[in-house]
């Protein structure tokens, strides 16, 4: 019988612009001491541009060609364990839900609607916002992309109303277990 893939010990975190996943990706740094890999933060500095000039002059799709390329590029990284805080439409690409899930353990932060709204209002950074009604604009890309980031997720974390502390502290107790053998791979809640 043949021995399945180890996963590495990687926690990636997913979900929709402004749950939190920098946020969260610091404070699980901070608690474990593996280094954060920001992909939004990784694809700025490597073209030298913020990601709204990136959408503005080269357009979404070669954004995404930048996140998929740089999320294969992870996956085969030698580093033996890490964080990573991937962006938002990651998941929008099916090649890419694939390597989530071989990537490590992978944490869907969620928020509702108007929290999403709340948190990203005052960002001129969100380039998929800009427009009169951002809420149903929001509304419909997570009704969009929400079949796709539960099917990468190995847990699902609301993050309306806890601290960046306690969610971290759930992930990483979610994931001790997640590593050692004993979890459902099935998505769910904390």
């Amino acid at each position: 019988m043949q021995q399945p893939a180890l996963i590495p010990n990687n926690i990636v975190l997913i979900g929709f612009m402004g749950c939190g996943k920098t946020t969260i990706g610091r404070e699980l740094r901070r608690l474990l001491g593996y280094p954060l890999a920001d992909m939004d933060a990784i694809i700025e500095q490597r073209a030298g541009k913020p990601i709204t000039r990136i959408f503005a002059e080269d357009g979404e799709t070669a954004f995404r060609d930048l996140e998929s390329g740089l999320l294969a590029e992870l996956a085969g990284a030698e580093q033996p364990a890490q964080i990573i805080a991937t962006g938002g439409g990651v998941v929008s690409r099916p090649e890419n839900r694939v390597t989530l899930q071989r990537l490590g353990y992978v944490v869907w932060l969620i928020a509702p609607p108007n929290v999403i709204h709340s948190r990203t209002r005052h960002s001129n950074e969100r380039p998929l916002l800009h427009g009169e009604d951002p809420i149903t604009r929001i509304s419909e890309l997570l009704a969009q992309r929400e079949p796709w980031y539960r099917q990468c997720a190995h847990l699902s974390v609301d993050t309306a109303g806890l601290s960046s502390r306690e969610i971290a502290t759930g992930i990483l107790e979610s994931a001790r277990y997640f590593f050692t053998g004993h979890a459902n791979t099935s998505c769910p809640n904390l």
